[in-house]
């Protein structure tokens, strides 16, 4: 089942996305960031447990970022992701976005999903704010992808 997440899931959300994040797939995220955001974060929830997370991140007023998309190893290759990913692109129409774009290591995955490479200098120079934190920063190696909905 997805659902929009609740502050109980953060423990569970902080878990699953910085279980990737340790191997440099993607950021770190706090507890308290994860509080702060817990709005933006869809989950897949399975036996009462999170499975999947995505976040949905506003960033103009036509614009938002897809990230903190991760599935448990459990059940990868189930559809999880690209439900996730379905379901925060809903929910970015319901609010008059009409530019989603991610930065990701999984271009075949974000390409299945619609999703089209571009240049990072053509997104908004606000982005970069977060990445600031990034061990690799300021020599990102991830690719930016967008989606016109």
């Amino acid at each position: 089942m997805i659902r929009n997440a609740v502050m109980a899931d953060a423990n569970s959300i902080q878990l699953l996305v910085n279980s990737f994040a340790g191997r440099g797939q993607m950021l770190m995220l706090s507890k308290n960031e994860i509080y702060e955001k817990i709005f933006e974060f869809m989950v897949y929830e399975k036996d009462g447990e999170v499975a999947g997370v995505c976040a949905l991140h506003p960033m103009w007023e036509d614009l938002a970022e897809i990230r903190s998309l991760a599935v448990s190893e459990k059940i990868h290759k189930c559809g999880i992701g690209g439900s996730l990913v379905s379901a925060q692109l809903e929910r970015a129409k319901e609010f008059g976005l009409c530019k989603v774009f991610t930065l990701t290591y999984m271009e075949n995955f974000f390409s299945k999903q619609g999703f089209n490479i571009i240049s990072k200098e053509e997104l908004p120079k606000k982005i970069w704010t977060d990445c600031l934190k990034c061990v690799k920063f300021p020599d990102c190696d991830e690719i930016a992808m967008i989606k016109e909905l």
